[in-house]
């Protein structure tokens, strides 16, 4: 009480020492106030935290990078239980009610997207020719392949070189199509060998279509329930010049790590790019190769293709018109390095023609000059009668 006394008087004559001489210029002061804070002034010294190892730890176990490993993770596990059915087309050919080899097709499609195609009618002898052909591709000098080089605007020529890339330099590219402007650029740089190498390959094409038209209606007959906007709109996304055919040289290697480098390396790129051309099916064919590796993101299935075999393989068309119910996976054949200068395979990218289609579309639709022809003779017609009933 004494105290509290002594801090009144001593608060209440310092406001009479302070006040001023006119009171009323002045506002008074309430008796609650406090003074502000006073600002914080940097010390120089290293602030004491208590549990300072705990938020160090903390920030550093934060800021770690972890660990990734995703080229083991990406690249698929090879499996060696699967084999692809052999099956014999000529069976398929004479009975479609012959549901046994029906089923197989469609169950190996369905399980690992493979199947091996034999006595399918193509002779040797057209598919070697064909082979031997293309070997002269390959033998243009690189300054001439500028022109003929495959970019965004046309899918078909040279693949671009990719120049230090690991693995590039085994393996080439081209893709063959039926385009006039392929045609005239390919005789410009080739004039003497590209002729006959076009001729042998339309004569193969039109072997493979036929295998391929038949494969494919029988894989899509249970799915024609879909509509023909949505199927020519699939196709539409594939290419506009009809099936095409990449054409792949695979130069000797005797390096073995090398040659698996260069293995891991087309895999990756081949998942990667899978998609450049949308298809169907893919038919491949070759003069002989000794294994067929075919590879999906869920796995990485490697045979022995039987002698003569032709090897389909399941496109993104047949994926997405069933459902997911058939498998999409990439195939490339693999050499043991026996022909050093004609290790040549031909990948045919097959998808359904939409002839039929616009002939559908053809049938139900009036264009606006039909239908313009047609009010002329109507408008003619009516003149034509009423003149004729003056008369009479």
């Amino acid at each position: 009480m004494l105290s509290r006394f002594i801090q009144t008087s001593s608060f209440s004559s310092f406001i009479i020492f302070k006040m001023p001489t006119t009171p009323e210029s002045m506002p008074e002061i309430p008796i609650d106030f406090r003074a502000p804070p006073p600002s914080p002034v940097a010390s120089g010294r290293r602030s004491c935290v208590t549990n300072e190892d705990v938020l160090t730890e903390f920030l550093e176990t934060s800021l770690r990078v972890p660990d990734l490993f995703l080229p083991d993770k990406f690249f698929p596990k090879q499996k060696y239980t699967e084999t692809p059915p052999k099956i014999d087309f000529q069976l398929l050919s004479v009975s479609d009610e012959d549901h046994t080899v029906s089923n197989i097709i469609l169950d190996s499609i369905a399980r690992i997207g493979c199947l091996q195609l034999v006595n399918h009618g193509i002779a040797d002898e057209q598919i070697r020719s064909a082979v031997v052909a293309a070997t002269g591709i390959f033998q243009v000098p690189s300054e001439k392949r500028v022109a003929v080089m495959r970019s965004s605007e046309k899918q078909y020529g040279f693949d671009e070189e990719h120049g230090e890339e690991e693995g590039s330099e085994l393996n080439e590219e081209f893709v063959w199509c039926r385009d006039d402007g392929l045609k005239l650029k390919m005789e410009g740089i080739w004039p003497i060998g590209y002729s006959n190498f076009s001729k042998k390959m339309e004569t193969l094409l039109l072997s493979i279509e036929k295998v391929a038209e038949k494969i494919s209606q029988l894989l899509l007959k249970n799915y024609a329930g879909k509509s023909i906007n949505y199927v020519s709109d699939m196709i539409q996304q594939g290419h506009e010049v009809g099936t095409i055919c990449c054409v792949y040289k695979h130069n000797r290697d005797n390096l073995a790590d090398r040659w698996a480098n260069s293995l891991k390396y087309d895999v990756i790129r081949m998942l990667i790019r899978g998609t450049d051309y949308s298809h169907a099916l893919c038919l491949h064919v070759s003069d002989g190769f000794s294994e067929f590796h075919v590879y999906s993101k869920k796995g990485w299935l490697s045979f022995c293709p039987d002698k003569g075999a032709l090897i389909i393989t399941g496109g993104d068309q047949i994926q997405v018109l069933s459902g997911g119910h058939y498998k999409h996976v990439i195939g490339r054949p693999i050499f043991n390095g026996e022909k050093e200068d004609c290790n040549i395979s031909m990948g045919f990218l097959y998808s359904p023609p939409r002839a039929n289609n616009s002939q559908i579309y053809r049938e139900k639709t009036i264009t606006l000059g039909q239908q313009a022809f047609l009010a002329i003779i109507l408008t003619l017609l009516y003149h034509f009668l009423v003149n004729l009933y003056k008369k009479f």
